[in-house]
């Protein structure tokens, strides 16, 4: 042969390797799209690299982080012949760690042995390897999210096969193999915290049973049917005795105890319908198919079973508890009026010393006071009543106030001062929610003016509520609100709660890329309890998510908490949204969020909601101690 048909035999014979390569780095992309779960990854890996690309063998090994650092097999494809089951391994600097799979390992960084007969690394294996036909070895570091996790090797038929090119394609692969895996654990940590959502959402974290969130739905429908149907429906509101002293004696691990084995006492009593935690100590029953006969059986049958001491602590604790009874459509034909005068009839139990009964006030007095309360709210919202108040969000980093977030507040003339909690959802079922929002933002538009003459430049944010979103006029009010104060858009902010978006997916959307069109900035409020997905995340032209205080308040005890705040972190990092979170009450908490690269918090750790009057001062002597 000449010297130029040699040359070309040789460049023949490295163009096809460098197709093999190809050939493994192409498929092996296709394989990633497709990859449910890292097993199946690496298995299809090798099996690729060796029915598609050529190779004598591939596999994938783990790297154990024990006192040997053993290195384990876990895919392989190719001739084997239990090859891999018969060597030993290990990514330790020892004479069993030299090889390229060790080497990489160790080093994180690929290893190659060109001739497996005369490399003297090659020796522990090498009979081994000369037997099964292998002539060339490569391995690359497998390095997931900054560590390396393991390596992928194969073996070539012929000695010298890894030139560059095909070296440069099978570590492209490595890569490649090493972003799907961080995709996969990406996907699985959101999955998880989003069943972990759905879960703290839905379900008691202590006693697994339904919240009150889920008992408003299950009785709304319970209803639909009993009306449908022309039948009765009873509700029993269950409520433990003694159930503060309990706590206060023996703490709340002892009452968390209590209130488990009360749920499970409860639970044992096929009632054909809904048993439900709603509250610190009581339970709500729906007896879908229950008369009063029904319903007072059944209680009498419940407080039977927890007249039998609970035994904590060495202590036989007392857990009787007294049950209030409500029927449709006797006392009512909607889940709010049921469940209230169901929580009145156990309060009459208690007061009578009797241990259940059933609702016997007709149209009580607390639903004229709540009549009365709506004519007096319509005419606060017009006169001079609503005060204005504002809380604070401060940098995490740097300790700079980053905005507040503008609260109302009712100044009664005869009940005095009333926080949101008692007028909010007022104003929402008398429709005047909307005329509310209203007087909040030019209230806010006012006082931002009177800030900004004083050199404070700092945004307020107004709450929108489901109503709100839905108003036509919304536009135009915020126009005409920024109009009359000659204010920048800048100067506010809007916060709509995931619940508010998740009322009419569409119509939020729509509404929300008209504000953003104004300029504004716009926040999630209370992120983690609308379960929305990342799909209609995506969708929104929103700037940042707020984690919702019943999440970011428990971090630090409890690891469900923990799991959703770093997952919701990382995922609003990922789709480009900044993060604040709501109910930092301790620099602790404040610590464990700055690690987890928060932005932002508010909280009484901050400051208290104050007057708009009275933040002039408190920004002058606020030190960030954090």
């Amino acid at each position: 042969m000449t010297a130029t048909a040699g040359v070309a035999a040789c460049d023949a014979s490295e163009l096809q390797r460098v197709h093999r390569a190809l050939r493994t780095l192409s498929a092996s992309n296709r394989a990633l799209l497709r990859a449910e779960d890292e097993d199946a990854l690496f298995h299809e890996f090798c099996r690729i690299a060796v029915e598609e690309g050529g190779y004598r063998l591939a596999w994938v090994t783990r790297a154990e982080h024990d006192e040997a650092k053993t290195v384990r097999p876990i895919a392989c494809a190719g001739v084997n012949e239990g090859y891999l089951e018969s060597i030993q391994v290990t990514w330790a600097d020892t004479l069993l760690g030299q090889g390229p799979t060790g080497t990489a390992i160790r080093t994180g960084k690929p290893s190659v042995i060109q001739n497996i007969q005369t490399d003297p690394r090659e020796a522990p294996w090498r009979a081994a390897s000369v037997a099964r036909g292998y002539g060339s070895l490569l391995s690359m570091p497998l390095r997931v999210e900054g560590v390396v996790i393991g390596a992928i090797s194969i073996a070539a038929p012929e000695p010298d096969a890894f030139g560059a090119d095909e070296f440069a394609l099978l570590g492209e692969t490595a890569e490649d193999l090493a972003f799907g895996i961080e995709t996969l654990r990406m996907r699985a940590r959101h999955r998880a915290a989003e069943e972990t959502i759905h879960r703290m959402a839905w379900f008691d974290s202590l006693t697994g049973l339904p919240n009150r969130v889920q008992l408003d739905e299950r009785l709304h429908a319970a209803l639909d049917e009993a009306k449908g149907a022309n039948r009765p429906l009873a509700v029993l509101y269950l409520q433990i005795g003694s159930f503060r002293e309990i706590t206060e004696a023996l703490g709340y691990r002892e009452s968390d105890l209590l209130l488990q084995e009360i749920a499970r006492r409860l639970g044992s009593f096929d009632a054909g319908g809904t048993l439900a935690r709603v509250g610190d100590d009581a339970f709500v029953i729906v007896l879908a198919r229950g008369d009063s006969e029904a319903a007072r059986g059944l209680a009498q049958r419940i407080l039977a079973s927890l007249a039998v001491p609970v035994e904590l602590s060495g202590l036989l604790l007392d857990a009787r508890a007294s049950i209030g009874i409500t029927l449709y459509p006797g006392h009512g034909d909607d889940p709010e009026a049921l469940l209230r005068r169901a929580a009145v009839a156990n309060f009459q139990a208690r007061q009578t010393g009797q241990r259940h009964a059933f609702y016997a006030g007709g149209l009580d007095s607390e639903c004229t006071r709540r009549l009365a309360l709506m004519g007096e709210l319509r005419r606060a919202i017009e006169g001079e009543e609503l005060r204005l108040f504002c809380q604070p969000k401060v940098e995490i980093s740097s300790g700079l106030v980053s905005g507040v977030e503008a609260l109302v507040r009712w100044e009664h003339p005869r009940l005095g001062m009333i926080d949101p909690g008692g007028f909010i959802a007022l104003a929402e079922s008398a429709g005047l929610i909307t005329p509310l929002t209203y007087w909040v933002l030019g209230a806010a538009l006012r006082q931002s003016y009177a800030w900004h003459s004083a050199g404070l430049a700092v945004p307020l944010a107004v709450n929108l509520s489901p109503h709100d979103l839905r108003d036509p006029q919304l536009l135009d009010r915020v126009r005409g609100a920024l109009a009359t104060w000659g204010a920048q858009p800048d100067w506010i902010a809007f916060e709509i709660t995931e619940g508010a978006l998740m009322d009419d997916p569409g119509g939020a959307r729509s509404r929300l890329a008209q504000l953003k069109d104004l300029g504004v900035e716009l926040f999630i409020d209370d992120f983690g309890t609308g379960y929305s997905s990342l799909a209609y995340l995506q969708k929104l032209p929103i700037d940042s998510i707020k984690i919702d205080q019943s999440f970011v308040g428990s971090m630090a005890s409890d690891e469900d908490s923990a799991v959703i705040v770093r997952s919701t972190i990382e995922m609003a990092h990922n789709l480009g949204l900044r993060v604040v979170a709501e109910g930092v009450e301790t620099h602790a908490i404040a610590d464990q969020l700055a690690r987890l690269g928060c932005e932002a918090a508010q909280g009484y750790c901050i400051s208290r909601p104050m007057p708009v009057a009275q933040y002039a001062e408190w920004t002058a002597g606020f030190s960030w101690a954090h």
